[in-house]
C-alpha cells in the first residue's frame, strides 16, 4: 500500500477501508490476494491495530475480503466486480444528482463542459 494522508473528517478507519477498495478496484490488488497483516498495516501507517481490525472486519462483513485461519486475509472472488457496481451505483445515486446541481447552480451546461478545456492559472 502507498503512504496515506488522513483526512480528518472521517474515522481512519473508513478511509483505509475505502484505500483497500480503491487498491482492489484498481488491480493492484487482486482476488485471491493477501492483503497486509493487520500487524504489518499499523506498522506501516503507525495506527493502532483495532483500527486496522475494523477496516478489514467491514470488508470482511461486506465479502470483499474472507478470513484464512493462520493464512490472513484475502481478496474474496468476484470483489472486484461487487466493488466496482456498489461504487457506480453510488456514483449515480448520491455523488452525480450532487454535480448536476452545481452545475446547474453556476448556469453552466453539459455541453460547454465538454467543450471547454480547463483553465491553467499561469504561474507569476
Amino acid at each position: 500500500m502507498t503512504a496515506i494522508k488522513w483526512n480528518d473528517q472521517q474515522p481512519i478507519f473508513r478511509q483505509l477501508k475505502e484505500k483497500v477498495v480503491e487498491l482492489i478496484i484498481d488491480g493492484e490488488v487482486s482476488e485471491g490476494e493477501a492483503v497486509p497483516s493487520v500487524r504489518q498495516v499499523a506498522a506501516d501507517y503507525q495506527i493502532n491495530p483495532l483500527t486496522v481490525s475494523k477496516a478489514y472486519q467491514e470488508l470482511v462483513d461486506e465479502s470483499i475480503l474472507e478470513k484464512r485461519r493462520g493464512l490472513g486475509m484475502f481478496v474474496t472472488e468476484s470483489a472486484r466486480e461487487r466493488l466496482l457496481e456498489s461504487e457506480k451505483s453510488h456514483f449515480l445515486e448520491i455523488e452525480w444528482p450532487k454535480v448536476v446541481r452545481k452545475i446547474e447552480r453556476l448556469g453552466l451546461s453539459m455541453q460547454s463542459l465538454l467543450n471547454d478545456k480547463p483553465t491553467q492559472i499561469e504561474e507569476q
